[in-house]
């Protein structure tokens, strides 16, 4: 009952916010944090306070009496360990689950006010469920005072990091191109100005990196771009010493301005024009409701897009930043095989550890792209589970390893996950293994028209499992950042409707990782990320353009996990020629450095079948 107390104190204020003196009769705690991160820092680490449950996804809302968490299928068996008995798990995805907003329509009485922080709540989140609150005649109240943050004695304060330059030589692009592009797209939509919210946008238009929340490289602030100027809304002191240096190799020149003061600066602006303002329905309510609707262009913002295709510099840094990390991924892989063959005390945590160690050997290694997801026999069903001290298992020879890593580097962005069995897998093992293989193996294969959505491929990654009424409760594929977020937008290859994805184009990198994954017993993921080039055939679907993906990632996949007599010759052609093209990228490499102990290992776990 360890969140007993905390629900108390918060139920407390919700009778009456010190602030107004209002009552609401239900609150909800988004992960988000102002710029609705995927990731954030621990300050903002409010509904795992709360509710106890760590996971990167998910909103709690708690009533008088009650209280509930959503999240999706990638938690259901985390939040079912750590939730307490207060709380009752919603398995959101589910067809059965309702959303948040029917669900208080129907549990409160008319009239009851559901609070939130506007700031933590993204526009398009909020609309529909105003909407849904209101036809049931109860109200979405704004509560500017955030009750936990009035509640959490020791909150940890918001991170505020030092920012660095990403050199030219890595970003491929002056901050004044990148503002000729934005500007241009400002034109297009008839708007004077875009308001940007997202970190990773900020960082990538600016050509800067932080490090204000573990694992990204991004930094708190906000940016808006007008046809003439630009305005950044940050902590002056993070601001590197050179920065003079960097406006000058940039083409360009930034007015700073206090972070905390972006919402009176947008409302003197709005006040000084009468044009059409650009910001995301991504963003928060906070923002969105502070521009006139009329003028207001709600869209993604045109530094998305941008972002998401990769310029030629970009491009080659993924490629060689996959070499390294691949490197660093066998040096691994050889010596836990071997530590566990000879029967060494390796644990998630100490490999783990040990990863980290040899990616860090490796040239423009900036840290970890998230937390490792050493997982070994049932750990590995738990979709985004992290070791920890009390969930920790021995790596064995008896168990399924699931390993999904990767590193920032400044040239690139890594997310890799290979399965192992070092000792001898089941039959069960090998089907369930294959056909995750297959469906992997269909989409590294596949060709599709030019801007084709990415939730049109999925099904091709999920038919094998299909087959036999198995299936994962994740999407197939993401978008990767270029020394960014691990997890990058707006494209994606999954089940869920994507609003804003704007098809698949030329040079966008994206994960390939359909996996499977059985409660208390073991999970199978195969992951590589893939760059979408033209494709080599004859016909381009009457000129819209043909594209197919080519594998980035090197690093082998075990093949004793594999029935082979479950594979099309197309199937089979296709794993031998990855596993040659990773013995002949990474055998020189090794023989360069004379890792003789990997290269033997290579060469075996290389070998066609």
């Amino acid at each position: 009952m360890a969140t007993t107390k905390k629900l108390a104190a918060l139920r407390s204020l919700m009778k009456k916010i010190p602030s107004t003196g209002e009552t609401v009769d239900a609150y909800i705690i988004p992960t988000d944090d102002a710029h609705q991160s995927e990731y954030i820092c621990a300050h903002d680490d409010r509904r795992s306070y709360v509710s106890g449950f760590d996971g990167s996804s998910g909103t709690a809302v708690v009533t008088a009496n009650e209280a509930f968490l959503w999240t999706d299928g990638r938690y259901y068996d985390q939040a079912n360990k750590q939730l307490d008995s207060n709380w009752t798990l919603m398995r959101d995805g589910l067809p059965t689950t309702p959303t948040i907003g029917a669900f208080l329509a129907k549990s409160l009485a008319k009239g009851s006010k559901v609070g939130v922080d506007p700031k933590l709540i993204s526009f398009r989140t909020w609309t529909p469920m105003k909407n849904e609150l209101e036809a049931a005649d109860c109200t979405l109240l704004p509560v500017k005072e955030n009750l936990v943050d009035a509640i959490w004695s020791d909150q940890p304060p918001q991170t505020s990091n030092q920012t660095i330059v990403h050199e030219l030589k890595f970003s491929g692009e002056t901050v004044q191109k990148k503002l000729e592009s934005i500007r241009a797209a400002l034109k297009e939509k008839n708007a004077e100005a875009v308001v940007v919210t997202a970190l990773d946008e900020i960082a990538y238009a600016l050509n800067l990196r932080g490090s204000d929340i573990p694992y990204n490289p991004v930094f708190f602030s906000y940016l808006i771009i007008t046809l003439n100027k630009v305005f950044l809304f940050i902590d002056q002191n993070k601001l590197p010493a050179t920065f003079s240096a960097y406006e000058k190799e940039n083409e360009v020149k930034i007015d700073v301005k206090p972070y905390d003061q972006i919402e009176p600066f947008l409302v003197q602006l709005l006040e000084q024009s009468t044009g059409k303002f650009w910001i995301s329905p991504t963003s928060s309510f906070s923002l969105n409701h502070l521009i006139p609707e009329k003028r207001r262009v709600q869209e993604i913002t045109p530094i998305a897009l941008l972002k998401a295709v990769k310029n030629p510099v970009e491009v080659e840094g993924l490629k060689n930043c996959h070499v390294r990390d691949g490197l660093a991924l066998c040096q691994y892989f050889a010596w836990l095989s071997d530590a566990v063959a000879k029967g060494q005390a390796i644990d998630e945590i100490s490999g783990a550890t040990k990863l980290e160690s040899f990616r860090a050997k490796q040239d423009h290694y900036m840290g970890l792209s998230f937390t490792t997801i050493s997982s070994s026999g049932p750990n590995g069903a738990v979709i985004h589970y992290h070791p920890a001290q009390e969930t920790n298992r021995p790596i064995t020879k008896e168990e399924i390893y699931l390993c999904d890593s990767g590193a920032q580097y400044k040239d690139g962005t890594t997310d890799v996950t290979r399965t192992w069995h070092f000792g001898t897998p089941t039959a069960h093992h090998k089907d369930c293994f294959t056909r995750v293989l297959k469906g992997q193996i269909t989409i590294a294969t596949a060709i599709f028209p030019r801007k084709v959505k990415g939730q049109m491929l999925d099904t091709l990654a999920r038919k094998a499992l299909w087959d036999v009424g198995l299936d994962y409760k994740h999407g197939t594929g993401h978008g990767i950042g270029h020394f960014l977020n691990v997890h990058e937008g707006p494209m994606q290859i999954g089940m869920r409707v994507m609003p804003d994805d704007p098809g698949l184009q030329e040079n966008m990198f994206v994960s390939n990782e359909p996996g499977y994954y059985e409660s208390n017993n073991f999970g199978i993921r195969i992951e590589d990320i893939v760059q979408i080039v033209k494709a080599n055939i004859a016909r381009d679907f009457d000129g819209r353009g043909a594209l197919a993906f080519e594998t980035v990632t090197m690093c082998p996949i075990h093949t004793k996990m594999i029935d082979a007599a479950m594979l099309t010759e197309k199937e089979r052609k296709h794993l031998n020629d990855y596993h040659k093209c990773v013995l002949d990228t990474l055998g020189p490499l090794l023989k360069q450095i004379n890792d003789d102990f990997t290269y033997k290992w290579l060469e075996r776990e290389t070998q066609p079948i």
